[in-house]
This record gives structure tokens, sequence and C-alpha cells, in this order.
């Protein structure tokens, strides 16, 4: 199973972190010069870079592959552990972990063996900018970071205003097929459906990233399934029901993996290719309905 799978369905495997203690003051620029960041998730590493502090990075976690620069650096962990041999030889000023996704007794280990661990929230499209200006705050390039962040929230507005008046369309998003996974409100994918006028039908589960039943999926019928290209046909299983609406809509939709799947600003893109789906998936199902349309 591809990483950006593994790290979505961390959101329903790792309960949050522990809060981090009280943030300590923005760097200088001389002593921003000598920080030393790690990454224990690849979206965090692809984060560091788009807030301008690239050159500050020294370590990350497997699986880091955007951008480029990032498959350069030294591995030192996974999702789940950290190899603290490794990290003592970084020797890393600040470790960045994933508050949704880092266990927490990692976090409480390295904290006690003396590491400073700063914890980022990237459940929500609206954590992302925060995000960013949290590292930039932190490694001294506040107005490159805070211009990311800027960037990515017009883009976003835009994106919003673009398709404000579509009519709702009902969604099933797959983030894995066996087992199966979906998201609930608060995932920054839900967040990305609401924005294309697309109506989540596992929304109110309380776990952001839970394990549903295909019969479940068949008592909701949804007008749509998405899910991230992984490789092979994510929707093979689904041919067992052609009575479901998105089969008989031909509304199967494979999206950018990495650009939906991680918290970045490559969301953007992830959200445009989604909206462009669901504006597709309107016209199957207006084209459904006409008369003398196969049923």
């Amino acid at each position: 199973m591809r990483v950006s799978v593994l790290l979505l369905l961390a959101f329903g495997f790792a309960a949050a972190c522990s809060d981090p203690p009280a943030p300590r003051g923005d760097q200088t620029e001389a002593a921003a010069q000598e920080i030393r960041l790690i990454a224990l998730a690849p979206h965090l590493a692809e984060l560091v870079f788009a807030a301008g502090a690239g050159d500050r990075l020294v370590g990350v976690s497997a699986f880091s592959d955007y951008p480029p620069a990032v498959g350069e650096l030294p591995v030192v962990g996974d999702a789940f552990t950290v190899d603290l041999e490794s990290l003592a030889l970084l020797r890393p000023s600040i470790i960045l972990a994933w508050e949704s996704g880092t266990p927490v007794r990692v976090v409480d280990e390295l904290r006690e063996r003396g590491y400073r661990v700063e914890v980022l929230r990237t459940r929500g499209l609206a954590d992302i900018a925060p995000a960013l200006e949290r590292i930039g705050s932190l490694a001294g390039v506040v107005q490159a970071s805070a211009e990311a962040g800027r960037d990515f929230d017009a883009a976003l507005v835009e994106l919003r205003e673009r398709y404000a008046d579509q009519p709702p369309i009902t969604v099933f998003y797959q983030i894995a097929s066996r087992p199966l996974y979906t998201v609930s409100d608060g995932h920054f994918i839900d967040d990305a459906l609401a924005i294309c006028g697309g109506v989540n039908v596992f929304s109110e589960l309380e776990e952001l990233a839970p394990a549903v039943s295909a019969e479940a999926v068949v008592a909701r019928d949804p007008e749509v399934i998405l899910a991230g290209a992984y490789g092979g046909d994510p929707f093979t299983d689904w041919q067992r029901w052609p009575s479901l609406r998105f089969n008989r809509y031909a509304n199967r939709f494979t999206l950018p993996a990495d650009e939906v799947g991680r918290a970045t600003p490559r969301l953007v893109a992830g959200v445009a290719a989604t909206c462009r789906a669901l504006a597709e998936g309107r016209r199957n199902r207006e084209a459904a309905s006409k008369p003398g349309s196969s049923p």
C-alpha cells in the first residue's frame, strides 16, 4: 500500500499527540542559520520547503519524496517509529511531528530525551497556512512562509468562488479498498469536497479516516466515487453492484494521489482536480436522467 494511503489512515490509527509546550519566540536571522529541522512525516518535509526553510531540514521520515531535494536527506524513521541513533547523529534543534499521525509515545519519548518537538496540526484545509507560518517562525523565514500561506488561502478562495453555485452531488471518497476506508467531516479531503459542491456521504462519522463496510456504501448509494490513483483499478470491487448510482452514471474518478492525499500547498491542485471530477459527475448525472438514456 502506498505511503500516502498509510499516512491518511494514520488519522484513524494514531491518537492526537499531547499538547506541545508553550511556543518559544521567533528565531532571529543569525540564530535561524543554525536551526536544524527534522520532519517526521513526508508532508511535513514538504511544508518545510514550501515555507522557504528547506535549507534548515537535515532529516526526514521514510517515503519523503517531494520536492526532489528531500530524497537526498537522511531518513530517521517512518510514520510510527524513530531511529534514535540516526537522530542523535543529526543533532536536530527542532523535530516537527504530526498531530494526527505521530504516535503520542514517540513524541513523549523524544521530549524525555531532551529534544524539542513541535507538533503541527494539519487536519483541515484551514490548518495549512498556520502550519507554514509556524514553520517559518521556528526557522526564521517568517516573510516567505507568510507569503506561502497567503497564496495557498487565496487559491482556495478562488476555487470556492468558482464552484460556489454548483448543485450538490453526493460523494464517497475511498482511501483504501481492502479494508475499506473513507474520510469524515474535519478531514482536509472532506473540506475539498465541500469547496467543489460535493456532499460526503460519511461526513458524520467520528473518526477522521473511518473504516466502513461495502454494505454501508451501497445503502447510501452515492452519485460519485473518488479515489487516489495509486496504480491499478481501485473500483474493481464495486462491479458487483451495477445498480449503484456512481456505476449507472459512470462516475468513478481517480485523482492525483499526492496532491489530494498530503496536507501541503499542492492541495490546491488536488482540490482543482476534485472539482473537475465532480463537474463531470454532474454532467454524467444529467445525461443519465434524460429520457431514453440507459438505466
